[in-house]
C-alpha cells in the first residue's frame, strides 16, 4: 500500500516535465458517426483503415465515405512516432483539418484524424497509466487516457486525510472532483463549497472561521463558520488564489493545527476537517511574486490533482455534447430528447476549437444549438459565431503537386525528411526521385538533421 505523503512532501499527477522514452502504445478512438464509436490499439505494425471487414492489422471502418484501402499508419522506430498516409482514396484524409497525402505525417497526441466523413482521435498511451474503477463515472466521465488518469490520481488522494490542491482551468469541473474526494473518503460530516473570489476581503474571515456577537458592525448575533460547519466532513475552497494574502496564516494554522479562532475572539475550537482547494492560477507562480505564501502552498499541496482542459481529452467531445444535451432537455421537463446530429465537418469543427472556458464554453454551444431545434445536420455555418471565430484550426486543402513545389523551393524540414525516407522505406534513391533532388543532396539533408538511418547497404 503506497504510504500516505509527509508533512513537506508534495505528490504531484501531473507527468508533463517528467523524462521519459515516448510510449510506443498508441489508440485510435473513433467518435463519429456514432454508431462507428470504438477504441482500435496501435503498435509497431503498419495497420490498413478501410472498408472491410476486421482482420489482424486492418482498422474496419464500415462507411460509405471510407476507401476500401483508404489509409495506413505507421510506426516510424527511428523517430518513435506514428506516421498516417493516405493510399489514394475517394475521400481524402485529413490530420487536424489539413489534407493528407500519400506522404506520411507524423500524428501528435491527441490530434484528430478523418477519414472520409469518420472522425477519430489518436492518443499515445502511457504504460504506467491505471484507471480507477472506484470512481463514479457519473461525475467523472470520459474514455481518454487524460480522464482515466485523473480518475486513478481521485482515487490515490481520496483514502488520504491530508489537503488536495486541485489544479486546472476555468470551467474544466474541479468541483466535481471535489465531491468524489469526500464521497470515497469515507467521512461522514458534509461536504461545504465555498467560491472564495465571491466574498468580500471583509467578509471572507467570517465566513471561514466564524465571528462572535458584537465583533463587527452588523454582527447581531454568532456564526460558528464554515470550518466548524464542515466538522467531521470536507470543506472545498474554490478559487483559492482569491484569498487575502493577510488571512493566509490563519489558514495555515487551521490547516496544520486543526483549529480556529471566530472574528472578535481569542477562544480556540477544534475542527477535523478534510481541505479541498482548488484554483485556475499557478500557485507556484504566486508564491514567486509575493502573493501567496510559500508555507501554505507546500501544506496545501500535499496532494496535487491536475484536471485536464477539455482539449485534452478530445476523445470525450461528444459524449459531454450529449450529456448536457439531456441535462438541457431535463431542465426543461424533456424526458428525451433527440441526440444533436452534426454534418461530419461540424464535427471535425468543434474537436478541433480550443474551448477556452472548457465544459462552461461547452454547455453555451449546447444550450445554442439545442434552442435553434436544428431540422437538419448542424453544420459549420450553424455553430455559434464566437465559437466559429475561436477554431482552433480551420479545414484547409492541399494538393500534392503544391507540396512538391514548396518543397522544391527551400530545404525541407526534418519531418519532411524523415516522413519521405519512411514513405520510400528509406531508399536514398525513391527519396531522392521524390524530391527531385539528387541522392547526394539527400545524404547531406541526413547528415545535416542527424537522422539515424537503419543499415541498408549500398542503396
Amino acid at each position: 500500500m503506497k504510504p500516505s505523503p509527509r508533512p513537506d512532501e508534495t505528490v504531484s499527477t501531473d507527468r508533463s516535465d517528467y523524462p521519459r522514452t515516448v510510449a510506443r502504445g498508441a489508440r485510435l478512438m473513433f467518435v463519429w458517426p456514432r454508431e462507428l464509436a470504438a477504441i482500435h490499439p496501435l503498435g509497431e505494425a503498419d495497420v490498413l483503415i478501410g472498408r472491410q471487414a476486421p482482420a489482424e492489422g486492418v482498422i474496419s471502418a464500415m462507411h460509405s465515405t471510407v476507401s476500401r484501402q483508404h489509409a495506413v499508419i505507421r510506426w516510424d522506430p527511428v523517430a518513435e512516432r506514428h506516421a498516417v498516409a493516405d493510399l489514394g482514396s475517394r475521400n481524402g484524409v485529413a490530420l487536424q483539418g489539413q489534407q493528407v497525402s500519400a506522404l506520411p505525417r507524423y500524428v501528435e497526441d491527441g490530434a484528430v484524424l478523418r477519414i472520409g466523413d469518420v472522425l477519430a482521435v489518436y492518443e499515445r498511451l502511457d504504460a504506467a497509466a491505471v484507471d480507477a474503477p472506484e470512481v463514479s463515472r457519473r461525475e467523472i466521465p470520459g474514455e481518454s487516457q487524460a480522464v482515466g488518469a485523473l480518475r486513478a490520481a481521485i482515487a490515490r488522494a481520496s483514502a488520504d486525510p491530508s489537503p488536495v490542491l486541485v489544479l486546472g482551468e476555468t470551467g474544466a469541473g474541479k468541483e466535481r472532483i471535489a465531491g468524489e474526494l469526500h464521497r470515497l473518503s469515507g467521512r461522514r460530516g458534509p461536504l461545504i463549497a465555498v467560491n472564495c473570489a465571491t466574498l468580500s476581503p471583509q467578509l471572507i474571515e467570517s465566513e471561514l472561521f466564524g465571528h462572535v456577537r458584537g465583533a463587527f458592525t452588523g454582527a447581531t448575533r454568532e456564526h460558528a463558520g464554515l470550518f466548524r460547519e464542515a466538522s467531521g466532513g470536507t470543506l472545498f475552497l474554490d478559487e483559492l488564489g482569491e484569498l487575502p494574502l493577510d488571512l493566509q496564516p490563519k489558514l495555515l494554522r487551521a490547516v496544520e493545527l486543526g483549529e480556529v479562532s471566530p472574528v472578535g475572539s481569542v477562544q480556540r475550537y477544534k475542527v477535523d476537517v478534510r481541505l479541498v482547494a482548488a484554483t485556475n492560477r499557478s500557485l507556484f507562480d504566486e508564491v514567486e511574486r509575493g502573493r501567496f505564501r510559500r508555507d501554505l502552498y507546500a501544506r496545501l499541496a500535499l496532494w496535487e490533482i491536475h484536471v485536464p482542459p477539455l482539449r485534452a481529452r478530445r476523445s470525450d467531445l461528444l459524449g459531454w455534447i450529449d450529456r448536457l444535451h439531456r441535462g438541457w432537455g431535463e431542465h426543461r421537463g424533456q424526458a428525451e430528447v433527440r441526440p444533436l446530429d452534426f454534418s461530419p465537418e461540424a464535427v471535425e469543427r468543434l474537436l478541433l476549437a480550443d474551448w477556452t472556458e472548457n465544459l462552461r464554453g461547452l454547455q453555451r454551444c449546447v444550450h445554442e444549438l439545442a434552442s435553434a431545434a436544428h431540422a437538419r445536420p448542424i453544420t459549420p455555418l450553424d455553430l455559434p459565431a464566437w465559437l466559429r471565430q475561436r477554431s482552433a484550426a480551420a479545414p484547409a486543402q492541399s494538393t500534392e503537386p503544391a507540396l512538391k513545389d514548396r518543397l522544391l523551393r527551400q530545404r525541407p524540414s526534418r519531418d519532411e525528411v524523415m516522413a519521405a525516407l519512411i514513405a520510400n522505406n528509406w531508399s536514398i534513391r525513391a527519396t531522392a526521385k521524390h524530391f527531385d533532388r539528387d541522392r547526394k543532396q539527400i545524404s547531406r539533408w541526413i547528415e545535416y538533421y542527424a537522422i539515424e538511418r537503419p543499415d541498408r547497404g549500398d542503396d
